[in-house]
């Protein structure tokens, strides 16, 4: 790779568009085919571990379910814990639990609190940024447990759900960095 503009080319030649899933009208943005290719997902995982080193993150969240697919091999990259943010009921043990709202209803996820403590960066690594609600939570959870938000990193931000107007506020002046804008 000899660039920036040759990784967007290469990830987004790796994204399949699949029409109609998982209901009639949506266009979904599949990664298989980038997860499949080498190149392209070790181009994805060092695109996303300079973030974190950018960043000063010392931990990596990653939000179910794509977000553990690529977190972990960018915690290891950057040589970082990695910390799995799940649905609620998923984690065994002692969680903090953070509610939040969806188009139809709401949505609970969760962390093991002791995963974090104060003095942690934590950068939130996931595929997509849609309506920002999942991410949202996430800081707010990163909070609660006592750590400081480093940002949040994505592969690709779908723009026309305007999730950056809605992360921005929880953001608090941590950088939002898509790889790609779609």
């Amino acid at each position: 790779m000899t660039g920036t503009t040759d990784t967007t080319e290469l990830l987004l030649s790796r994204i399949r568009d699949v029409a109609d899933h998982p209901e009639p009208g949506v266009v979904f943005k599949d990664i298989t085919p980038l997860l499949a290719d080498s190149v392209a997902f070790t181009a994805l995982t060092d695109a996303l571990a300079a973030i974190a080193a950018r960043t000063g993150a010392t931990k990596i969240v990653g939000l179910e379910a794509r977000g553990f697919i690529l977190g972990a091999p960018v915690a290891v990259r950057a040589g970082l814990g990695f910390i799995p943010v799940r649905k609620a009921g998923k984690l065994p043990g002692a969680t903090l639990a953070q509610s939040y709202d969806l188009e139809y209803g709401s949505a609970e996820i969760e962390v093991h609190a002791e995963d974090l403590s104060a003095g942690d960066r934590v950068l939130v690594v996931d595929d997509v940024l849609a309506t920002g609600g999942t991410a949202e939570a996430s800081l707010q959870l990163i909070r609660r447990a006592g750590a400081d938000v480093a940002g949040v990193a994505v592969l690709m931000e779908l723009g026309f759900l305007n999730g950056r107007a809605r992360l921005e506020p929880a953001l608090a002046g941590a950088p939002l960095e898509a790889l790609l804008q779609i």
